[in-house]
């Protein structure tokens, strides 16, 4: 935890745990403090699956060409330091919680409370400030319109990922209903970027910024890329796309979709180079070489061969199986697997029987309220067929009896909070 122990405690102290939507809250806020949110040129990121890989290609990108940069992200793996990079490296706790007391100081007795992720949310646009970053990726936690980072006013780029279901109980059960949550983030006379993998909002997405004077970019439509070669070391293709051609781009992050994540952020750069002049294809190369995204189809050991995936919807699971068997396609596979009470799980565990014929283990977070039972993946994976199916209450048990019966690929999956349980237990493993 690093000492962040100090800081869970003052935002839970001072925060209310539900999910209120609206920004007067946070908007209320920030404006005592100064709007810090606004003391540095953002790219703003929404969407369902791919955020995180984006933000993460985008930043490298921005610090590689020498502006400070900072990357917000949720939710954290193992620290809330990972939250804000500067960089590429963690704030200390003891920043955090300057930063976050310092937001405390300015609610008033007897207001609402805001929501833990508005008042960590406001901590880590105050250290960004006092950081001096010039440039912020700024990534959307839940939906968009009433999310607590659109509170920016500085946008250069809207960037929405994917679309698809997801906390259906905040944003709605339709996939419009969803998507007009993420669209509303778009900025008046900013440039907006759309992956458009689903074509059937592409229209809608067209419709608004039209009504904002936003100039639309729809990646699946205006962007190509060719000579995909997807390999478990990272993936090389060309990119064409508003003005920036790049052959032979180089990528460390793993997995099919992400040349679909990295064409989004190329698509998002080439719209920024006018605000951050200092890009160049050097600094572009090197940014996607080296950007990071921890817990996404991660080898944290490769003899034992042992993936992380925190892919926990039905969209992202597909995602996960597809790149499973182009990258291990004759590989004997045990999956272990939890999941929070609020995703379809079922959906999620039929996908992997159907796609991967592995083993499973279904385990589960321990210590964590949300998250489903063994005994209850069990009863819904019974449904459906595996070559061997057990249960496990300590989640790195399932992953040494993965090893012991000598599986050739472990896949822990299915929840981020169960990647970052396990994930510093596997780390003696070695790469």
């Amino acid at each position: 935890m690093k000492n962040f122990d100090s800081l869970e405690k003052l935002l839970y102290s001072h925060s209310d745990n539900r999910i209120i939507p609206g920004l007067e809250r946070i908007s209320r806020l920030l404006q005592r403090m100064n709007n810090p949110q606004n003391s540095f040129k953002s790219v703003h990121i929404v969407g369902t699956n791919g955020k995180g890989s984006t933000g993460s290609f985008i930043s490298s990108i921005l610090s590689e060409s020498g502006y400070k940069t900072g990357f917000y992200s949720s939710p954290h793996l193992e620290s809330p330091g990972e939250r804000l990079m500067i960089d590429g490296r963690e704030l200390s706790a003891e920043s955090w919680v300057d930063a976050v007391n310092f937001a405390v100081s300015l609610i008033m007795p007897g207001e609402d409370l805001p929501s833990y992720f508005e008042l960590l949310t406001a901590g880590a646009f105050e250290l960004a400030r006092r950081e001096g970053i010039e440039a912020g990726v700024i990534e959307a936690g839940l939906g968009g319109k009433l999310d607590a980072t659109n509170t920016m006013n500085n946008t250069v780029c809207s960037v929405i990922a994917s679309v698809s279901i997801d906390h259906t109980e905040y944003l709605g059960p339709t996939l419009e209903g969803i998507a007009g949550e993420k669209f509303a983030v778009v900025k008046e006379n900013v440039p907006a970027v759309f992956s458009g993998v689903d074509s059937s909002l592409v229209s809608m997405f067209r419709n608004i910024c039209a009504e904002k004077k936003a100039l639309p970019f729809v990646v699946n439509e205006q962007a190509r890329v060719d000579n995909v070669k997807v390999t478990a070391e990272g993936n090389t293709f060309d990119f064409y796309g508003n003005n920036l051609e790049l052959r032979n781009l180089r990528t460390s992050l793993i997995g099919g979709y992400q040349v679909s994540n990295a064409a989004l952020a190329l698509s998002a750069v080439s719209f920024i180079r006018d605000s951050f002049p200092k890009i160049t294809e050097d600094s572009i190369r090197a940014g996607m070489l080296k950007a990071k995204w921890p817990g996404r189809l991660e080898t944290v050991s490769k003899n034992p061969l042992i993936v992380l995936d925190g892919g926990h919807n039905y969209d992202g699971v597909m995602k996960l199986c597809m790149s499973v068997k182009e990258l291990w396609p004759d590989k004997k596979i045990c999956v272990v697997y939890a999941a929070m009470r609020d995703k379809n799980y079922a959906g999620c565990l039929e996908l992997m029987s159907k796609n991967l014929n592995p083993s499973l283990y279904v385990t589960t977070v321990p210590g964590m309220a949300r998250a489903t039972k063994p005994d209850e993946l069990m009863r819904s994976a019974q449904k459906f067929s595996w070559r061997s199916l057990s249960a496990f209450d300590e989640p790195i048990e399932a992953v040494k009896e993965s090893v012991k019966n000598g599986n050739d690929l472990t896949l822990v999956c299915g929840s981020l909070y169960l990647i970052g349980y396990i994930r510093p237990m596997l780390y003696n493993l070695g790469k």
